[in-house]
């Protein structure tokens, strides 16, 4: 399996849809659309949405359905980086590689841009012409929501400083980081005409080892990193004091950690067969990846 063209053209694709979905888009500020077009349409992997393609192909979910569960989780995931860089929060001047939303634009505009893009994605979801759209809607609602990438964050935020263990570290990235993708592989299954629950259970245990294994990389990141190629500032979660996987674990036993984690991913895959191809790949990509 060629990870660089899945990639690509999950990638590519996803850009299309989240073009629509923003031109589509309207409201009184042109200041606001712009922060909110230069938040998304940046050079982000589109992780999310490729596992959305991906989890969507293996369970023979039409293609056409895929774009707005693709397009609405990676709404939520940028408007979560506008966040997580404001001053309030982690303070970044950069992210994928050119100044943050609250230095190309302000403060609040940022502040504003994020809600924005957070509401664009439910509004986008609960327009799908689907019997399983307000499902979707409140799947994605609570992996975004105190349950999960919210509630991370505020455990994140209140950790900073502190030593906690890696029980707790992991509990919390389960739901910073993983919750969205765990998400992105269920919001296929909804999609399915037919009940596929084992199926769906199989990604859900694919989603929650891959999300941790892709935090463990994020981690080894921050400190071997050049801030030219990861797209954000290098070394920023040891300027934070933040709790990290390499912390507790040290460099090789965070590797060696991530290695683990996706090996369980691979297994958990079995059932799906040759349809589970790209899946695979991208489990590796994800301790591969060098940004």
């Amino acid at each position: 399996m060629d990870i660089t063209a899945l990639l690509n053209t999950g990638r590519q694709r996803a850009d299309l849809a989240l073009a629509r979905v923003l031109d589509q888009a309207s409201g009184p500020s042109t200041y606001l659309a712009d922060a909110m077009r230069y938040s998304v349409m940046g050079s982000g992997k589109r992780l999310r949405p490729v596992l959305v393609y991906a989890a969507g192909q293996a369970l023979g979910v039409d293609d056409a359905l895929l774009d707005a569960p693709a397009a609405a989780v990676e709404l939520i995931h940028a408007y979560s980086l506008v966040h997580d860089d404001l001053p309030s929060m982690d303070d970044d001047d950069l992210r994928r590689g050119r100044p943050t939303c609250h230095k190309a634009f302000d403060e609040a505009t940022a502040l504003l841009a994020g809600d924005a893009l957070q509401t664009l994605a439910f509004e986008h979801l609960a327009s799908l012409n689907h019997p399983a759209a307000a499902q979707l809607v409140a799947c994605l609602a609570k992996a975004a929501g105190r349950a999960g990438m919210a509630g991370g964050q505020a455990v994140d935020l209140a950790s900073v400083g502190q030593k906690i263990g890696l029980e707790r570290l992991i509990e919390m990235h389960a739901h910073k980081t993983g919750a969205l993708i765990v998400a992105s592989l269920e919001m296929p299954g909804l999609l399915c005409e037919s009940s596929q629950g084992k199926r769906v259970q199989t990604l859900r245990a694919y989603g929650q080892a891959i999300g941790l294994a892709f935090q463990i990389q994020d981690d080894v990141l921050d400190i071997e990193g050049d801030t030219a190629v990861i797209g954000k500032t290098q070394g920023a979660d040891l300027r934070l004091n933040k709790p990290t996987y390499p912390a507790l674990l040290g460099l090789d036993g965070a590797r060696q950690r991530a290695r683990e984690l996706v090996d369980e991913a691979c297994h958990a895959l079995m059932p799906l067969g040759d349809a589970a191809a790209p899946l695979n790949a991208l489990a590796r990509f994800m301790i591969e990846r060098d940004h």
